[in-house]
């Protein structure tokens, strides 16, 4: 980790981390989206993808705004939530059960990025980096949307197909 005096440092540092959590979920996304079968989440993981582009042009404007460096760092957290996914796809066949998987993996990397905003958003305004702290904030938004989106695809369907299909599965006793 780069020594981290100053709470510039430390926004930068995040700030950093998070643009390299997104680079990696832009890779994931598209694969995420092929491995779904329910079509709402495929459909859900595509438009993500979108999003996800949008919020990093966001740090962008960040950082030429503020006349900020971006360090070199890989966000580890992000790279073990992807792997994650990645065995998610390879372990489990393709169906509903897989689905809620992926969806559980999802909302991991949606409450990591909205731990990691909501503190951006915290150093963006002890700083002082109101058009900072704003963009952010649109972020964060979009990162909770998106949580409640996976939360009611999973409450309204997918759990219930996986469970339905497991019925089916197992014998009567």
């Amino acid at each position: 980790m780069p020594k981290i005096k100053t709470l510039e440092d430390a926004f930068i540092h995040e700030l950093s981390d998070i643009y390299s959590a997104e680079k990696q979920l832009t890779k994931a996304l598209p694969k995420l989206a092929r491995a779904a079968t329910h079509p709402q989440l495929a459909e859900g993981f595509t438009q993500h993808l979108e999003e996800t582009q949008g919020q990093i042009e966001r740090i962008d404007q960040i950082v030429e705004a503020q006349g900020l460096k971006l360090k070199r760092v890989k966000c580890l957290a992000m790279e073990g939530l992807v792997a994650e996914g990645g065995e998610t796809i390879e372990e489990i066949e393709k169906g509903p059960v897989r689905d809620v998987m992926l969806i559980v993996g999802a909302q991991k990397v949606e409450h990591y990025e909205i731990a990691a905003y909501g503190s951006l958003i915290t150093l963006a305004d002890q700083l002082g980096y109101t058009d900072a702290s704003r963009l952010l904030k649109e972020t964060l938004q979009e990162e909770k949307a998106t949580d409640e989106k996976l939360n009611g695809l999973a409450t309204s369907e997918v759990n219930r197909q996986a469970l339905e299909a497991a019925a089916e599965v197992e014998p009567a006793q």
